[in-house]
């Protein structure tokens, strides 16, 4: 099996690599620089914007191999200027679609889309039409339609949840680092209701190497390692870290005030993200939570030590 991953180089592309490298396949990585040091033997390295690079080049790179992985787009946490949907579609959908033809038209019969499980939240809250309301859900939603529209390409999306673990890159510092430094101020803790599914990487890297060898055309395969409470996930992220804290629940009419003034002030500065923050309270006071059996049972693939990822990840914050 010959695989090429977009997105090589970034955190979950990295371990997506680890994961076919360990089935013995030969690896592409296409992604940004700086590329980890220990990225893998074998591995052929292309440190290059693919969405700069002409669509013959990227086809005559795609030439070859049997499978692609879209590791790649952007995520909720982007505040592009206003209106944010265009970007968004642009990142995740339109992108996507371009690397999934050129990968058809080059002979791969296999594609694997790494996704988020707000699209999985989505088909199980409908009340709280979340693609309506939240520019980044919609433009994940439009990218499964679009992973499994390719004629002659089995695509299917992975919808990752919350991913904890680390990149072997020096100076690379993960998306929580905000939260590991919030506490590590002090032994009591203030934070939403809620909870939700969470994985490691190194799980989510094999799930996605599972499913380039098992996964159905057109699926969408919601997959986790536990399902938390906000409050346990910090003490368990406090663990790893050698502390000990106290999670008070903040009411949530005062989450729901301070995500709208946050969101006020990327109004101002011409701003717009990918959450309505004001009606994103409703998520994240939520236990959302997933039930993996499925998606574990179709894809087959292992569960490892999520605390020993919560380290890495509390390890990776200077």
């Amino acid at each position: 099996m010959r695989v090429f991953v977009v997105g090589g180089t970034g955190f979950l592309g990295y371990h997506v690599v680890q994961s076919c490298l360990s089935r013995g396949w030969q690896v592409t990585a296409l992604g940004l620089p700086p590329a980890p040091p220990r990225l893998g033997r074998g591995v052929k390295l292309l440190l290059q914007d693919f969405g700069r690079t002409p669509d013959a080049e990227l086809r005559r790179l795609l030439r070859g191999h049997d499978a692609v992985v879209f590791a790649a787009g952007m995520d909720e946490r982007s505040t592009p200027a206003r209106p944010a949907y265009p970007r968004l579609r642009k990142a995740n959908v339109e992108d996507l679609a371009r690397v999934l033809h050129l990968a058809r038209d080059a002979g791969a019969t296999r594609a694997v889309v790494l996704g988020s499980y707000f699209s999985y939240l989505d088909r199980v809250w409908p009340a709280l039409r979340l693609a309506e309301h939240h520019p980044y859900i919609r433009s994940r939603i439009e990218q499964a339609r679009a992973a499994g529209a390719i004629p002659g390409l089995d695509g299917m999306v992975v919808e990752l949840p919350y991913v904890f673990g680390a990149l072997p890159l020096p100076g690379w510092e993960p998306l929580w680092t905000p939260l590991v430094r919030y506490i590590r101020l002090s032994p009591l803790v203030y934070y939403t209701a809620g909870g939700s599914a969470c994985i490691s990487v190194g799980v989510a890297g094999e799930a996605v190497a599972a499913a380039i060898e098992r996964g159905t055309a057109g699926e969408r395969y919601p997959i986790g390692q536990e399902n938390l409470s906000w409050a346990q996930l910090l003490a368990r992220l406090a663990r790893a870290d050698r502390r000990t804290i106290r999670v008070l629940t903040v009411p949530t009419p005062f989450v729901r005030f301070g995500f709208g003034a946050v969101q006020f002030a990327h109004r101002l500065q011409g701003k717009e993200g990918g959450l309505d923050l004001p009606l994103f309270t409703a998520v994240q006071t939520a236990q959302a939570h997933i039930d993996p059996a499925r998606s574990r049972q179709a894809l087959g693939y292992a569960l490892d030590d999520l605390d020993q990822a919560f380290r890495d990840t509390v390890a990776a914050v200077r």
